[in-house]
């Protein structure tokens, strides 16, 4: 199986590995870096995902995990991104989009996604 993850390029305290986009644009609003109608734009994708995608067990319990979408089945998911990855690009934050079938443990896994083990910021 494929799996997809937009990811910055500096590393999560928590998990000693990159970012995640939701957090890249978390921390652009933490700066203050974005227009009061972006943050909202953001918001409103950051609650169009927590009522549309199931949030794992693992990251509500702040455990160190990162997430993958399965590229089978998240096409809509990307789309809803592409505003937030547009901040990114207007505000300069590097990012990558990484596509691998070579992920760690898979703690957690719905139709979308799946969370994956982290410790030393690398896959377990």
């Amino acid at each position: 199986m494929r799996y997809m993850r937009i990811q910055g390029r500096e590393d999560s305290y928590v998990t000693k590995y990159p970012k995640g986009v939701f957090s890249l644009c978390w921390n652009l609003i933490r700066d203050d870096v974005l227009e009061p109608e972006e943050k909202e734009m953001f918001i409103s994708i950051d609650n169009w995902f927590k009522e549309n995608l199931p949030e794992p067990e693992p990251c509500k319990n702040h455990e160190k995990v990162i997430t993958f979408f399965k590229c089978g089945s998240t096409s809509e998911m990307y789309e809803k991104l592409k505003p937030a990855i547009a901040l990114l690009n207007k505000y300069n934050t590097p990012y990558d989009v990484v596509y691998t079938d070579f992920i760690g443990t898979v703690v957690y896994e719905d139709n979308w996604q799946v969370a994956v083990r982290v410790e030393d910021g690398k896959m377990i």
